[in-house]
């Protein structure tokens, strides 16, 4: 399977504050892949430099074979590219219908057929069509930012914490459709801080700590790792029961 993404040597800072610091990793055509870590582990910086909001110091940022450095957002977007932000972002006085034709603003086609899927995804917004975005609940507005995102027809789709702030039962409604949209075709590229679910999605896995990658392998290889299940998982490592004191034959 080719990469759609390749990452090299990338180095994101902010004045003198390293947020991401030479790291490298690759998100093949039809994967889920997902970056864990704490806050503060250069996460969304990562995502945010992919899609052009971030200048990168240094480092390459290849899409589809092609160099996205230095280009614009809309040009990257166009290129096959979107992010669901941290926070969803729904513009809050307009409908649901209307966020969903601002995901598609540098389209010129006809938007029906991918409006329908989105609510064929979604049959919580098709009811919700005409409601003012900002009277939505949490999860529903994740739903739409996600939906909003699939209008512009994204080849790799970026989300930075679509769990954040909602309920346990909500968030396996988000992760069952993060699962649907890759099965329909769109390569997935998830920053999570619920690891657990996150490495259950992921096909592979990256964790990140104070801006570099400090491991990788499969999300179920990560999921079993020891050190992975202590400090992202929240299970301790089993105590090894100390075998019982001989007692010496009379």
């Amino acid at each position: 399977m080719s990469n759609i993404l390749e990452v090299r040597d990338l180095q994101v800072a902010y004045g003198g504050i390293q947020a991401v610091r030479n790291i490298s990793f690759d998100v093949a055509e039809g994967e889920v892949v997902t970056l864990i870590g704490a806050n503060g582990a250069g996460k969304s910086s990562t995502l945010r430099s992919i899609v052009g909001l971030v200048r990168p110091a240094s480092g390459n940022i290849m899409f589809r074979r092609q160099e996205l450095n230095g280009m614009h957002t809309e040009d990257i977007v166009k290129k096959g590219i979107t992010l669901v932000p941290e926070g969803r972002r729904v513009f809050v006085n307009l409908s649901v219908f209307e966020n969903l034709r601002m995901g598609a603003y540098m389209r010129d086609d006809v938007l029906d057929e991918d409006i329908n899927w989105v609510y064929d995804l979604f049959p919580r917004l098709k009811e919700r069509s005409w409601q003012s975005a900002g009277t939505l609940s949490g999860g529903e507005q994740q739903m739409l930012a996600i939906g909003r995102a699939l209008m512009s027809r994204p080849k790799l789709i970026m989300m930075d914490e679509p769990s954040l702030g909602l309920a346990p039962l909500v968030v396996q409604g988000v992760f069952d459709i993060i699962r649907e949209i890759n099965k329909q075709g769109v390569t997935i590229l998830l920053v999570e801080q619920n690891a657990n679910m996150a490495l259950k999605a992921a096909d592979h896995a990256y964790v990140m700590e104070t801006g570099r990658i400090t491991m990788t392998g499969t999300g179920a290889e990560l999921a079993e790792n020891e050190e992975i299940k202590e400090a992202y998982l929240g299970k301790k490592k089993a105590k090894k029961t100390p075998a019982p004191a001989q007692v010496p034959a009379e």
